[in-house]
Order: C-alpha cells, then sequence, then structure tokens
C-alpha cells in the first residue's frame, strides 16, 4: 500500500538557521506537523451480542497473529511509522545520547551457591547481563553469557535455581520475549548439561528437591498460536534427572478439583515439605502442604479459598513462617506449625502496620521492608518476632535485597531514586552496618537534579502521591516538556528506581513524573481494590488529576505533556486519551491490554479478571467495561494528542492484537493532524528480557516522537 509523508515545519525551522534553543524553552515554536497518508485496513462484518447489546468488533481479523494479512497489515504499519521517525532531525542524536550514557558497568549484589560467589554484570551495551563466579582467591569466569544465546540478543536468561549444595543448576531462558521458557540443567562445576532440554514451560519456578529433580509448573501445550491461544489449566510437574520429561509426573493440577490458572511450588530448605500455591487470578491464592519425607502422603489445606494473598518466608524444622494479607491488608509475618498449619492456628511474628510491608531473610533474620509513601523504611527482626534495629538508608528511594542464606555472614541490599543511580551495599546484620560495595560510574551527577514528592487531590478528593524528577536548573514556567507515568492496577506499587533514558530525558531538560495511582500496592489492599472493576475509573480519574496539577503548578503545559506506560499501564495512558484527549499532547500506550471486552479469551489474560472483571460477568460489569474499554471508545473526528502505540510480535502475556485494534481505530477516526501511528517491535515480547539494543532504539523513538510532536525543533547543547 502507498502512503506519503510531508515533513513541513520541521525542516523549514531547522533549515533557517536559527538559534538552538533548550527544550524546555520551546513554547512559541509552532508544533510540526508531517501530512500522513495512514494505509487502509479492512473492516470486517463481526459483531458480538452482550445481554442484548450489539458490539461491532470490524478488526477481529487482527487477532490471527499467524494470518499472512497480520503480516503485511504489520510491516505496511511499521514502515509508515518508521519512515515517519526517520525525518526528526534529532532522532540519531538522542540515540547517540542514549547509547554514551547507557555505556558503564553495571553489577549486581553478589550471591553465594556451593563454594562459588555469583554476580550479574554488564559491561555498558552488553544485551544482555552476564553470570560471572569466583572463587575466594580465585580469577574471576564467567558462569553464563546469554549474549551468546543468540546472534541478535533477543534470547535472554529468564532465570536459574541452584541445588542446595549448589553442585547442580537448572536455568531457563526465554526466546524473542515470549513468556514460554526452556530449562537447562548443568554441572555447576564443568557446566556439562544434564539430559535433554525441558519444553513448552511457563509461568513456573524451578524447585529443587536435593540433587535429585526439581518441580516446575505449566500448561498442556495450547491448540493453534502459542502466542495468542488461551492457557487455562496450571499444572506442577515434578523432573527427575536422568528422565525423559514425558516421564515427569503431575504432582498437582491434573484433576478437575485442582484446576487452577496459575500453580507453583515451595520446598522448604530441609526437602520436608511442599507448599503449592493455586490461583485462578494475580490475587489471591489457595495453599496446600505435603509431607515429603512420608511415601504417599497426601496434600493438607491450609487455605481453602483465594480470598487472601499468603506465602511461604522461611521454615525451621516444623515451624513454617508466612506472609499474608490475611485480615491483615497491609500484610505480616505469621508462624506456623507443619501439624497444624491453618490459620486459625497461626500466631503474629511480625504484626500488621499502617504501612505496607515486603518481607525477605537472610542471616539468621528476618526483614520488614515497609513502603511509606511510595518510599522505603526497613526493620531488622530475629526469629522470635523481636526488632533488632531500624536499618538507616542512604537517602530516601528504594531499597531491595536484605536476603541470603541463613549461615551467611554478610547481606547486600540496592538503593535507589530517581536521581540515583543504583548502588550494592554490603550489610553487617550483626552490627547494622553498611558500607558501599558498588557504585555505578555514569555520567548522570545527582546533585544537578531535584527529585520532589508532592500530593495532590483526585477527583473525589483523594489524595495522591506523585514523585516529580527534573534538572535542579529548570524553571516552572509552563513550557517544559513533560512525561507523566503510571500504572494503577493489580497491587504493584510504583518505588523510585533509576532508568537511564529517564535520566537522559531530564538531561535534555525534561521533567518525569510518576503517580503513584490507586489501583496499585503503594497504600495496601484497600488502596488496590479502590482500583479493580467497578472502581476502574478512580485510577483513569487519579492520573487525569495528576496531569492537571503538573499544568495547574506551571511544571508544564498541555501541549508539553505527554503520557506514557505499559501493560496495564499502557491501558491507562490509551484510556485517559480518549476521555481527555485535549489534556495532552503526547500518549505513548506500551503493550497496553485495550480490549477490554475480549482480553480474557487469550493466553492467560483471564487470569486478569480480579482487576477488571470480564464482559461475561454481569450485565453492569459489561457496560462498565464497555464504557472505558479504549478500542470500544475512539471517536469520530476527535482531535487525539498525537499518539504512538508501542507492541511487540512475541508479546503473549498482553497480546499485540490490542495495540493493533486500536490503532487501526484511531487512524480510521481521528479529525485532527496528529500522528496515530503504532511501533511493532520484531522477535520481541511484554518486555522483559529485551536487548539493550532495542531498548536504546524504542527509548530514542519515543523521545525523538514526544519532543517533535510538542514542537522542539532542536536538542539543547
Amino acid at each position: 500500500m502507498k502512503y506519503a509523508v510531508t515533513l513541513i515545519a520541521a525542516a523549514l525551522l531547522t533549515a533557517c538557521g536559527g538559534p538552538k534553543q533548550d527544550v524546555s524553552k520551546s513554547s512559541e515554536q509552532m508544533t510540526p506537523t508531517m501530512q500522513i497518508s495512514y494505509p487502509d485496513t479492512r473492516r470486517g462484518e463481526v459483531v458480538d451480542s452482550y445481554f442484548g447489546t450489539e458490539v461491532a468488533d470490524p478488526y477481529r481479523w487482527l487477532e490471527d497473529d499467524r494470518s499472512p494479512e497480520t503480516e503485511a497489515w504489520v510491516k505496511t504499519q511499521n514502515e509508515l511509522t518508521f519512515s515517519y521517525l526517520s525525518q526528526i532531525s534529532y532522532r540519531d542524536q538522542i540515540r547517540d545520547m542514549l547509547q554514551q550514557s547507557w555505556n558503564f558497568e553495571r553489577i549486581g549484589a553478589p550471591f553465594t551457591e556451593g563454594d562459588y560467589q555469583y554476580f550479574y554484570k554488564n559491561d555498558g551495551l552488553q544485551n544482555q547481563f552476564v553470570l560471572y563466579r569466583q572463587k575466594p582467591g580465585a580469577e574471576v569466569e564467567v558462569f553464563l553469557d546469554p549474549n551468546t544465546f543468540s546472534a541478535d540478543g533477543t534470547t535472554s536468561l529468564a532465570s536459574i535455581s541452584f541445588s542446595r549444595d549448589g553442585s547442580l543448576a537448572a536455568y531457563a531462558i526465554s526466546e524473542g520475549g515470549s513468556d514460554w521458557r526452556k530449562i537447562f540443567v548443568i554441572n555447576a562445576e564443568t557446566g556439562e548439561q544434564i539430559g535433554d532440554v525441558l519444553v513448552d514451560i511457563k509461568f513456573s519456578g524451578i524447585n529443587w528437591l536435593g540433587n535429585d529433580g526439581f518441580f516446575y509448573s505449566s500448561y498442556d501445550k495450547p491448540v493453534g498460536s502459542e502466542l495468542s491461544a488461551m492457557t487455562d489449566q496450571h499444572k506442577l510437574y515434578y523432573h527427575k534427572l536422568g528422565t525423559e520429561q514425558a516421564d515427569d509426573k503431575v504432582v498437582f493440577g491434573a484433576a478437575e478439583a485442582e484446576r487452577h490458572r496459575y500453580v507453583g511450588a515451595t520446598v522448604t530448605e530441609d526437602n520436608r515439605y511442599l507448599l503449592v500455591s493455586a490461583s485462578v487470578s494475580t490475587s489471591g491464592n489457595k495453599l496446600f502442604i505435603k509431607d515429603l519425607s512420608k511415601a504417599d502422603s497426601e496434600f493438607v489445606i491450609i487455605l481453602a479459598d483465594t480470598s487472601s494473598d499468603t506465602y511461604l518466608l522461611d521454615s525451621d524444622a516444623d515451624k513454617l513462617f508466612f506472609v499474608t494479607n490475611r485480615n491483615a491488608p497491609n500484610r505480616k509475618v505469621v508462624l506456623a506449625n507443619a501439624a497444624k498449619p491453618q490459620p486459625e492456628h497461626w500466631q503474629d511474628l511480625i504484626p500488621e502496620t499502617e504501612h505496607v510491608l515486603r518481607a525477605s531473610k537472610g542471616a539468621g533474620y528476618l526483614f520488614a521492608n515497609y513502603i511509606v509513601d511510595a518510599v522505603a523504611k526497613v526493620q531488622q527482626y530475629d526469629y522470635q518476632g523481636q526488632r533488632v534495629r531500624d536499618i538507616s538508608l542512604p537517602g530516601v528511594g528504594s531499597a531491595g535485597g536484605f536476603s541470603g542464606k541463613k549461615e551467611a555472614t554478610e547481606l547486600y541490599f540496592s538503593f535507589a531514586n530517581y536521581t540515583t543511580p543504583s548502588s550494592i551495599y554490603q550489610f553487617n546484620p550483626l552490627t547494622g552496618e553498611a558500607t558501599l560495595y558498588n557504585q555505578p560510574q555514569t555520567r548522570f551527577d545527582p546533585a544537578n537534579y531535584i527529585s520532589e514528592q508532592v500530593f495532590y487531590s483526585s477527583a473525589d478528593g483523594t489524595r495522591i502521591p506523585m514523585i516529580i524528577s527534573y534538572r535542579r536548573d529548570l524553571q516552572k514556567d509552563g513550557t517544559n516538556p513533560t512525561i507523566l507515568y503510571g500504572y494503577g492496577g493489580f497491587n504493584v506499587s510504583l518505588t523510585p528506581s533509576f532508568s537511564v533514558s529517564n535520566a537522559v530525558w531530564m538531561d535534555m531538560g525534561g521533567i518525569y513524573a510518576v503517580a503513584n495511582i490507586r489501583g496499585g500496592g503503594e497504600y495496601g489492599r484497600a488502596w488496590h481494590d479502590a482500583g479493580i472493576q467497578l472502581n476502574k475509573q478512580n485510577v483513569f480519574d487519579d492520573f487525569i488529576a495528576a496531569a492537571e496539577y503538573l499544568i495547574a503548578q506551571n511544571y508544564t503545559s498541555s501541549n508539553k505533556l505527554a503520557l506514557r506506560g505499559g501493560s496495564n499501564g499502557g491501558l491507562l495512558v490509551a484510556a485517559v486519551a480518549v476521555q481527555r484527549p485535549e489534556l495532552f499532547q503526547v500518549a505513548i500506550p506500551a503493550v497496553g491490554v485495550l480490549d477490554m471486552l475480549r482480553y480474557h479469551t487469550f493466553t492467560a489474560g483471564a487470569g486478569w479478571a480480579h482487576d477488571y472483571g470480564t464482559a461475561e460477568q454481569s450485565k453492569e460489569m459489561f457496560e462498565y467495561l464497555l464504557g472505558y474499554s479504549p478500542v470500544h471508545n475512539v471517536r469520530e473526528g476527535v482531535n487525539h494528542p498525537a499518539t504512538m502505540v508501542t507492541t511487540a510480535d512475541h508479546d503473549d502475556r498482553v497480546v499485540p492484537a490490542h495495540s493493533f485494534k486500536f490503532a487501526a481505530e484511531l487512524q480510521a477516526k481521528d479529525g485532527g493532524k496528529n500522528p496515530q501511528l503504532i511501533r511493532i517491535d520484531v522477535n520481541a515480547g511484554h518486555g522483559a528480557g529485551m536487548p539493550v539494543s532495542m531498548i536504546i532504539d524504542q527509548a530514542a523513538d519515543v523521545f525523538a516522537f514526544s519532543l517533535f510532536n510538542m514542537g522542539v525543533t532542536q536538542l539543547p547543547k
């Protein structure tokens, strides 16, 4: 199909050789435009009926990810998008800035397995982190280099699990970003592969039982496309080393009474007990325990319902330490006995507080990492529930780690915020002293930037926190290019973290704001529940109010404001963009859940029903979903923000059909001059394991698209 792209304002303005301007001082510039002729997208005749209401689905054919017609559509859309992006004069300059800023050594916290200390490291621009190891007094050696897994860097190391003595390792790889995994088993000392590769594994841990084998989870291989076909019955298997995968025994999930969408396992450190978690959605789980020391023992029910989330933190003989939100919305740690593990026998060890708890264990201690207004506060406890100390952190931000084996004498934790690159600290659990272990040497100087937390009111008066980061010399004059980021779902907490790409954005004079809206987990279960199902509009209202606050406080203006979010955050961006198109200049919905009437029919989408509800659930739920579903609410003739939908052809978490259909609707109905484009990564998935080169390319395109449509013609010196 033919299309034409004509550069109008940008070429004229830059050709005039006028003075270079700071990105943050471009409000008087006219917004450059390109005239675009979109490819024709065939409209089908599919109509569905929900509770007597007929709903057209003209782009249903784009759900077939294996059809030649869909493949041709993807190719044509990418040609249009990349032709548009190629004409933005400073796109390559941004990419160069990102590459230079990304090119620094990054090291993860070390961990011990057997006689070795292991750690991940990236020299700078390597597509994947390399796993190294070292014996005391010996040379560092490469243990696994995922950069050798594929020529283009798109095959990643998804996870690795060592046997208790460290002599064996099983690691999972993801190819092209897919959630489907392959597992390799190796002799950790020699690197020699043991047995055949296990295949068709999805949403699984790897839990060793001694050195004999391990438990893993998967679904039956789907009929049709494994990238979009529904996966519904998760099963727990046991693989005995030296046997064929076809002979692996189903331990849980085969019977209809054991049918769940997500099943996971944990083996206690002494190999005595197997605990199985079973869920029908992403929130809430049943819990079972099996005594592995007794032949033919049956599973004993710990929790028979999915009204709470509970997982094993640690064990000591018959003592079981659980983290739970059962009757404790902000979570607590409880002690149970394996002989009577049900809730009525639990004892509170670390009681619930007003703040949300995340717990870890190591060196014979428990650690309570609290989220206080989206930032970390960490306390150390002994196994009797006595508080040992408050741990002093390097600043205001996020801390992670504080985990390791019982016998460890030192632990490690990471610390970061929006203006401080992640550094690793060594922690002495006996004295509480923390010393800097590794601090990356970057081009980014935190002293030149500000990260401030503000609180604003949403439509119903709810107080919402937001962290706003920017260059210290920035003037709050309403002209600053701003990215507003959000998620708002699935109990996910957005705590401060450092991003190279966001640092480059701020370095170019931009503002980066993160709103901690409802639907997340920042304030516990009630905060999550306030943004699910029939409360979902609260999430959108919170995000809209964040944008209005940024404008009212003169950080930015509507014509300098971009929205960004991914997955559930992609839904957030798209829904808000169609509800309030005049409030924003740019929208970047990434890998979004955008067809709310059909999301649950793809892959594991039905597991998201706790947050969204489904169109079949009730007439009320159907009408509510139809009322905000982005695919169904693009209005004819409306001037939508400049939109670049981003997705990937191997995304089997949120299938790309969501993005395809939304982009097709925008291109067919938009009544303005802003571009409505879709950027589709090839041989990539939902985001995890994406190679650095692809991350840089995507960030450069997002920033170039955003700035260009904000009227920026030149980058600051």
